[in-house]
């Protein structure tokens, strides 16, 4: 381009009739829309406002037990540890302290440069990048989009067991490794298939949306929501997984019933669909033939089933929930994995599927790259929500927060208690899109309470992934809803009045596992 050529670009930016995302407003004059902020710019918002906190709040701190447990009653004023260029030091270098900042064993303080244990999320971050790369290497097989097609393809003939697979499929994906936006993927091929079977749109949406949605708002060992809130929170990703997987069975099947109920009344009579029916809709046939799996697949899916297995099987502490001691010795057999085994297991995984499928050195090593570089956003939400945690560590204001909840939830049974985590991460799940995000910033508050109220930690971790996941069945700022209601063309009023009783029952079984939780611990 010229010196006096124009820039196209920066004539349509500043033209706002030229910008798709502009709205005529009243006066017809063009406005943009409003847009939420991602997680990231969030998180900078909040660690901003946190670190200007910390120049208020008094510092204080609790003694601590042996395992650094704070002690009930021992909360007390300190003077507070910093002067003002330590305080803007730790600002420009909380995202780098969120990553792999050290512990100080004696101070307490946290700086790249200390000596003492790793207090960043250096751990978690390489675990998303190994998740993401596997996931990347098993999706350019083919594999998983065959089975999945093959699955609906086989029972097409059978409407409401075709509709119950999908959703029990997607919730176990769900619950064990995040599946939403892969979830994405799978409009083209369902849509049509329900539609062909007498269904409607929203049946179809309903189907993926609400079965994923469900399966990660019970997350097992989803590594996304329930790993990383285990790892902020200093437990096991297995500790809880025996209320969770409950949880899972019945709000799933729930879940299912309450799709077919509304499937069922569609089929009978098409005039009851809330959505009602596009031209086209009710003379299209369903997909044609779907190729079967190769022997290359059905080794990927294998691998895929046998990586996740083992995953569970590591991180399950077996001796605690067999004989219900918490304390209890592990079995020799135990394997007590953590994130660094995982992110091991996860790339070795990866490998080994890109050895099966013969992608081919050049193929597979950029795979494993363009994985890690797609999961890059949600892992640095990660260190940057650590790094807020960094910033009231530093100034010694974790504590004075954690004094003040407890003095709210001072005198609450421990049933209450967990209702309270649920209710109060509501709002924040909805701040703060991202899930590892929201786990990171609110596990170093939130779970020294149960301490104090009698709980084990892993309720708090499950009470906080029943919150975040129930918002993530219907807030407008999910990419995953939206995305998925426009694919399907399903208006985003009509999901939520479809949703809004299923919400409501949902609401009332998780209120009742957190206090059956509470009451068998």
């Amino acid at each position: 381009m010229t010196s006096g050529s124009p820039n196209p670009d920066a004539e349509s930016a500043a033209d706002p009739a030229s910008d798709p995302d502009a709205v005529p407003d009243a006066g017809g004059r063009h406005r943009r829309k409003f847009e939420f902020p991602s997680a990231i710019t969030v998180l900078a918002a909040v660690l901003l406002v946190v670190w200007s906190l910390s120049f208020i709040i008094p510092s204080g701190v609790y003694d601590r037990d042996a395992a650094g447990n704070p002690l009930r009653d021992t909360y007390h004023r300190v003077p507070a540890p910093q002067d003002l260029m330590a305080r803007i030091s730790d600002f420009f270098m909380a995202p780098v302290n969120g990553l792999y900042g050290v512990q100080d064993p004696q101070t307490g303080q946290v700086s790249p440069s200390a000596v003492g244990a790793i207090y960043g999320s250096v751990g978690v971050f390489l675990f998303v990048l190994a998740i993401g790369a596997f996931i990347t290497v098993v999706f350019a097989t083919g594999a998983l989009d065959t089975g999945i097609a093959l699955l609906a393809h086989r029972l097409r003939n059978r409407g409401w067991l075709l509709v119950a697979g999908i959703m029990a499929l997607f919730a176990l994906l769900g619950s064990v490794e995040g599946w939403a936006e892969e979830t994405l993927g799978f409009y083209g091929l369902i849509v049509p298939l329900m539609l062909a079977l007498g269904y409607d749109r929203l049946v179809a949406s309903s189907a993926i949306l609400l079965s994923s949605g469900v399966g990660a708002l019970c997350s097992t060992v989803n590594p996304f929501a329930t790993g990383v809130a285990s790892a902020a929170a200093g437990v096991s990703i297995g500790d809880g997984i025996v209320l969770r997987t409950a949880m899972l069975v019945v709000l799933t099947s729930v879940t299912i019933g309450y799709v077919l109920r509304y499937g069922h009344r569609v089929r009978r009579d098409p005039a009851t669909s809330l959505v009602g029916f596009l031209p086209g809709d009710r003379s299209g046939g369903a997909p044609g033939e779907v190729p079967p799996l190769t022997g290359t697949q059905r080794a990927v899916l294998a691998v895929l089933a046998l990586s996740f297995a083992l995953m569970i099987f590591s991180v399950i502490p077996w001796s605690s929930a067999i004989s219900g001691d918490p304390k209890a010795e592990p079995y020799r057999w135990e394997l007590g994995w953590s994130f660094p085994q995982l992110s091991a297991l996860f790339i070795a995984a990866a490998v080994l599927v890109g050895v099966i499928a013969r992608l081919g050195e050049k193929k597979l090593t950029s795979l494993l790259t363009q994985g890690a570089g797609d999961f890059i956003a949600p892992a640095l939400v990660v260190a940057l929500a650590r790094g807020v945690a960094v910033i009231m560590n530093n100034s010694k204001i974790t504590d004075t927060v954690l004094h003040a909840v407890q003095n709210a939830v001072t005198g609450t049974s421990s049933a209450l208690f967990a209702e309270l985590v649920w209710v109060v991460n509501l709002p924040l799940a909805f701040l703060i899109p991202s899930t590892s995000g929201h786990a990171t910033l609110a596990m170093p508050v939130l779970a020294p309470l149960a301490g104090f109220a009698g709980v084990p930690t892993s309720l708090v971790v499950t009470a906080w992934a029943a919150s975040n996941g129930f918002m993530n069945l219907w807030i407008p700022t999910s990419a995953v809803i939206m995305g998925g209601l426009a694919l399907a063309k399903v208006g985003y009023d009509t999901y939520l009045r479809f949703i809004a009783p299923l919400l409501a029952i949902l609401a009332v079984l998780i209120a009742a596992f957190l206090m059956l939780g509470a009451w068998i611990s």
